[in-house]
């Protein structure tokens, strides 16, 4: 296990190493786009395996960082998102596309990052559905707000997807949790390192699939999707903080509000609006994954202490 762990520990330099082979070299990997289903299913059950049903019982019986975290997430992000267009002069199109990233729910991606950060799986999958339910209504009218355009959000899609790619493999793997937890948590490192795998090897497919944006890419646009991020990453953190949350909460809150559901943006813009509006949604998805696995990686080393989180349950809660 050892070997794995020491794996685990460059889980940046992974991510980042395969996303710059994957810009210069996009057609070893645009054939894989079919498996990134197939991928996110293996990392949710991965990580459904190292949870019990005590984990999602806590969360339920302490709601405040599940209502803490969405609440920043649609305050934080879509203002952030307009004031960021405005001070660096985005065209209306641009700025549209970088307030539809913003208004969106948080990205499955933001309960992998969690997981290996060392974060609160059961909060973070809990937050990233109650997210999803809350932007049914924020969405749009956060869009209508904040520019004046209204849209329709695929409601049912969108609970289908996170039905499929989040709520059904993690059950399942808690369920087999329940009969082997024991031999699961011996094994722990290697379930990581399978994680670690599966969301570099779709960081690597979403960059190639992207790789001709990536290319004709405006330095503004992509500063612009950077501190983006960065704001929604920090801000989370240290307004969790501020609100007196523990640490591993703290990082759990930074990613669910910094990682968006950047998919659902491009395709609201491509279908509503303008393909230069689908711009910012796309760089986002490319760009959220490789700040996410630096950070994540990052925190990992740096583990929290026990003796500072009174009450904190099971290693993969």
């Amino acid at each position: 296990m050892q070997y794995f762990e020491r794996f685990n520990r460059l889980f940046p330099v992974w991510a980042v190493l395969l996303a710059a082979v994957a810009a210069v070299v996009p057609d070893w990997f645009t054939g894989m786009s079919g498996q990134i289903q197939l991928l996110l299913t293996v990392i949710m059950f991965s990580m459904g395996l190292t949870l019990s049903g005590c984990d999602f019982a806590r969360v339920v019986k302490s709601p405040a960082p599940i209502l803490v975290g969405v609440a920043l997430q649609f305050l934080i992000m879509p203002l952030a998102a307009l004031l960021i267009s405005l001070l660096l002069s985005l065209s209306p199109e641009l700025t549209l596309g970088m307030v539809l990233v913003g208004a969106t729910a948080g990205g499955t991606s933001s309960n992998v990052m969690a997981w290996l950060a060392g974060g609160r799986v059961a909060l973070s999958v809990s937050m990233t559905m109650v997210s999803t339910l809350v932007s049914v209504v924020a969405t749009p009218l956060l869009t209508l707000l904040l520019i004046g355009h209204s849209v329709d959000v695929p409601t049912l899609g969108m609970l289908a997807s996170i039905a499929q790619l989040v709520v059904i493999p993690v059950a399942a793997g808690v369920v087999v949790h329940h009969f082997l937890g024991a031999r699961i948590r011996a094994v722990e490192p290697g379930l990581a390192t399978l994680a670690m795998l599966s969301i570099v090897l779709i960081i690597a497919i979403v960059v190639a699939l992207n790789a001709d944006r990536l290319l004709t890419l405006g330095p503004t646009v992509a500063l612009a999707v950077v501190l983006h991020n960065g704001v929604g990453l920090a801000g989370g953190y240290g307004m969790a903080k501020a609100a007196h949350f523990d640490e591993r909460t703290a990082r759990t809150i930074a990613f669910e509000v910094g990682l968006q559901n950047s998919g659902l943006a491009v395709s609201l813009a491509s279908q509503f609006f303008t393909a230069g509006a689908a711009l910012p949604g796309a760089i986002f998805s490319v760009w959220h994954n490789v700040s996410g696995s630096v950070l994540a990686g990052w925190w990992k080393r740096r583990p929290v202490p026990k003796a500072e989180e009174p009450g904190a349950g099971a290693p993969g809660e």
